[in-house]
């Protein structure tokens, strides 16, 4: 490899660490699972990994989860 390939080549790899740095930082990410499901990553050890369907039903239940996570509060505990 010729100096400015080099250059060239460090200059990409610092950019992709600078970007993966930033996602980390965010905290939670998402991608698409090898089989078709959307996996949430940042919440926990392992990824949260369901199909769309599930997702979409789990987000139609939003204020029935934030209710029972009220009126369950002293028994919940938090992490952190």
């Amino acid at each position: 490899m010729s100096d400015e390939e080099l250059k060239a080549e460090l200059e990409r790899l610092r950019n992709e660490n600078a970007a993966l740095k930033k996602g980390a930082a965010t905290g939670i990410t998402m991608k698409v699972s090898e089989k078709g499901g959307l996996s949430v990553y940042g919440m926990g050890r392992f990824p949260i990994t369901l199909y769309k369907e599930q997702w979409l039903k789990l987000m139609d239940m939003s204020d029935a989860i934030r209710s029972f996570i009220e009126a369950n509060d002293a028994e919940l505990k938090s992490k952190g």
